[in-house]
């Protein structure tokens, strides 16, 4: 296992669409990468972090001053690839000490072709974004970081933003890849593939559902040529108001009595199809320490979070959904900032929340989320019989 790079100096410049530079050492592979600048707050976890499929078009920053001291294993990744657009970190670790590891990670970002910038303050960086909000950025290593600054800022600034952009196609499967459960067998669980977590196919295939993991792409009644006991979708990235085909398929699932439950970007698009309308944050939730009050019980759950859009919905009381789904209310609530993070269909067996229950490299507070998805996919299954 080489650290090699490390040592190069080769240099590297973080480029701020508003014109701010951050010049420092390159990290991972060499060459010019755009994206949207996030910061995640999390001490841990950094591969869960880069090949979670939500991160797909962002340039990750990571607070957390000391990364990579664990290296990399087979085990811990969240999917087949590194998915962040680049990666900013201020202290890459010379050294692998970890019994697990299979590489270091400055190997698996070359290896992957993520072009990455060290040795730079990612204290001013991360206090940038909290005051102007993210922003398009773009880090030059290698030989790239003697473009000239003129001609770096005006790359950055023709580079797409995230809003507007759909990227579900970019992370999904292709073809449907069928879970087997773990134990006994409660029913087959169509799960649209948004750009889902290894671990949240784990967990849902630990409550009895045989996992069919369906392409973005698939259509409802492709959907229901499964007869699937339930419907899931998974966190993703990009903006919820560009995906109207996905809205429309859960629409459809909701208006035939089909027991739902969505994570992240799943949140969102339940909100869209409940009527309501979503919004991009500031600098979004990133990381695996987000406080959220869970409105039913009065307890603080610790979560882990990575989205940039929220749900507009009110946070008291209980409203008519616009698109004729009956009673909403906001089931939990971002203590930070009073951010929408889970809504709970009255008259519908559908909820859904806007953290991560799956938690890998996090807290494990909502992993009963699952659970009560099951409980819910089993009374409807019950009421079925009861008809039958």
């Amino acid at each position: 296992m080489t650290l090699t790079s490390l040592f190069d100096h080769d240099p590297a410049v973080l480029v701020l669409e508003d014109g701010t530079r951050y010049e420092g050492r390159a990290y991972g592979a060499r060459g010019t990468t755009f994206g949207e600048v996030v910061f995640t707050t999390g001490m841990s976890g950094y591969q869960e972090t880069l090949t979670d499929p939500s991160y797909a078009g962002q340039i990750v920053l990571q607070t957390s001053p000391h990364i990579g001291n664990t290296g990399v294993n087979a085990e811990d990744a969240e999917s087949h690839r590194i998915w962040a657009a680049g990666y900013i970190v201020r202290d890459p670790s010379r050294v692998v000490s970890n019994w697990r590891a299979d590489e270091s990670l400055d190997e698996a970002l070359e290896a992957d072709g993520i072009v990455g910038i060290s040795a730079i303050d990612t204290r001013a960086v991360t206090r940038r974004i909290r005051s102007d909000g993210s922003m398009r950025g773009g880090v030059f290593s290698g030989a790239d970081a003697a473009i000239s600054a003129d001609e770096q800022l005006r790359a950055v600034r023709e580079a797409p933003g995230m809003a507007g952009r759909n990227l579900s196609a970019e992370v999904s499967v292709t073809s449907t890849r069928i879970t087997p459960a773990i134990g006994d067998k409660i029913g087959s669980l169509a799960v649209v593939d948004l750009g889902i977590k290894a671990s949240t196919v784990t967990n849902l295939g630990r409550r009895g559902f045989e996992v069919h993991l369906l392409p973005q792409s698939v259509t409802y009644a492709e959907v229901k040529a499964i007869d699937p006991a339930g419907l899931f979708f998974s966190n993703g990235p990009g903006d919820p108001s560009a995906s109207d085909a996905h809205v429309e398929l859960l629409q459809a699932a909701l208006k035939d009595g089909l027991p739902y439950f969505g994570i992240c970007f799943g949140n969102q698009l339940f909100g869209r199809a409940l009527g309501l309308t979503t919004y991009k944050l500031p600098f979004g939730h990133r990381g695996i320490n987000q406080p959220v009050l869970d409105k039913s019980t009065g307890r603080v759950e610790i979560t882990a979070q990575n989205h940039g859009f929220a749900v507009d919905a009110p946070i008291e009381g209980t409203f008519d959904s616009p698109a004729g789904f009956g009673r909403v209310e906001v089931s939990h609530v971002g203590l930070n900032d009073s951010v929408v993070e889970g809504l709970n269909a009255l008259d519908i067996p559908a909820f859904s929340v806007q953290y991560h229950p799956e938690a890998a490299g996090g807290p494990n507070d909502a992993n009963y989320l699952f659970d009560r998805f099951r409980d819910l996919v089993l009374e409807s299954l019950s009421k079925k019989g009861a008809h039958a």
